[in-house]
């Protein structure tokens, strides 16, 4: 829902055409999550039809403009104030991964983490210097006088991925040394149990301990 929502808020700053919406939503968010103009126009026509915007004629090239309605604006207003939900999260594939590893004939699960620690790490750190550059722009508008939103909401978002990136690096640690715990737990058990055929036999093996 985060799309539909999305072009509303950029709708209450004004009528805007399809491909306006979708340059001023990649850039509110660094185009982390990039739009095409199909999907802009399909959730325009949804929202056109839910009542939440109606055409509001033609700019001067001749783009059809849309505007947002009471009932768009009330709409907006509940998203804003409503937490997302969490108790529901979205399939993660790296999650599903994990688990379709364990005990998998021929997997290398710890290799399969380590690969993706290199990988989310890395992730992280261009995340951190994307971060900087979001920070020395801000820091140049404000020397200006000005102040850029999509640089501070650009800044937010960074943030949120660069504290993500970071838990999923902390839990594929705590993955790696989970499996190494349970490992030292199993084998000995296995070794046991082989032994103790031959060990029964010998009384002195036994009494020694």
């Amino acid at each position: 829902m985060s799309i539909r929502h999305g072009l509303l808020a950029l709708l209450e700053r004004g009528p805007r055409y399809g491909s306006q919406l979708r340059s001023e939503f990649e850039s509110r968010t660094g185009a982390t999550w990039p739009l095409n103009v199909g999907q802009v126009y399909t959730t325009l026509s949804r929202l056109e039809r839910d009542g939440m915007v109606v055409q509001d004629g033609e700019d001067a090239a001749g783009h059809a403009l849309y505007a947002i309605t009471t009932e768009g604006r009330q709409e907006l207003k509940n998203w804003y104030e409503a937490p997302v939900d969490r108790t529901s999260p979205a399939r993660d594939e790296l999650s599903i991964k994990l688990a379709m590893a364990v005990g998998a004939p021929g997997v290398d699960i710890r290799g399969v983490i380590q690969s993706q620690r290199h990988h989310t790490v890395k992730a992280m750190q261009d995340y951190t210097r994307l971060k900087s550059q979001a920070l020395t722009a801000i820091e140049k508008a404000g020397a200006k006088g000005t102040q850029e939103r999509d640089d501070v909401a650009w800044l937010l978002v960074l943030e949120q991925l660069i504290f993500q990136t970071e838990a999923e690096a902390r839990w594929l640690d705590h993955c790696e040394a989970r499996l190494i715990r349970l490992s030292a737990a199993v084998v000995p058990g296995a070794e046991r149990t082989t032994a103790a055929p031959t060990a029964a036999a010998p009384a002195p093996l036994t009494t020694d301990h």
